[in-house]
């Protein structure tokens, strides 16, 4: 009996990440409606029947996919250095989520097209760990328009669009296209600094 559990862990843990990644290719590239437990089976090169060892069903995948993604978002953005100037960590923060996003474009692309297809409960545990994600943003930014280095007229809306457009180069980034990573990330850190209005000091505007 011990022999057997102990070849059925390995399985596992060697067919588990294997057909999360298969999954993330699939729903990515066709849909998660469009794909079934079959075909990922087939990208995997096991037995239907072997996927329902590892998830449940092909909702719990998809769950565990965007859960995955967030909570790998969250411990990184929790392990930047602390930064006390609003400026300074609204910068930190535009470079990080270029950098951590461009590096999961599939995941990044199931994490906002797939969401209505999660069931309610799956849903509002996605959103929390996303809105803990905005909160932070929204933090930083109430930090400096109490402090005049910014101007926002509402912290909430702009946090949302300053992700909108900084999510948006995974739309179109491509690497080795014409600019590269480092030069995208300034060009888009200049731009959240103007849409905040951003002041380099409360006394003398940013030139």
């Amino acid at each position: 009996m011990g022999s057997m559990a102990r070849k059925k862990n390995s399985s596992a843990e060697i067919t588990g990440p294997r057909i999360r990644e298969a999954a993330l290719r699939l729903f990515a590239r066709h849909g998660y409606a469009a794909v079934s437990m079959r075909q990922i089976a087939q990208e995997v090169g096991v037995q239907a029947g072997a996927l329902y060892l590892y998830t449940p069903d092909k909702q719990s995948l998809l769950f565990d996919l965007m859960q995955a993604h967030m909570t790998a978002l969250l411990d990184a953005l929790a392990a930047l250095p602390p930064c006390d100037d609003p400026l300074a960590a609204l910068e930190q923060f535009t470079r990080f989520h270029i950098r951590f996003h461009s590096a999961r474009s599939d995941a990044v692309f199931i994490s906002y097209m797939e969401l209505r297809n999660l069931e309610p409960e799956n849903f509002a545990r996605i959103e929390s760990m996303r809105r803990q994600y905005e909160a932070h943003l929204e933090g930083l930014l109430a930090r400096g328009a109490m402090t005049g280095q910014f101007t926002v007229p509402d912290t909430k809306l702009a946090a949302f669009a300053v992700i909108a457009m900084l999510t948006g180069v995974n739309t179109w980034y491509r690497e080795g296209g014409r600019l590269s990573l480092a030069r995208v990330e300034d060009i888009y850190w200049d731009m959240v600094r103007r849409s905040v209005g951003a002041r380099m000091r409360p006394d003398r505007p940013d030139q």
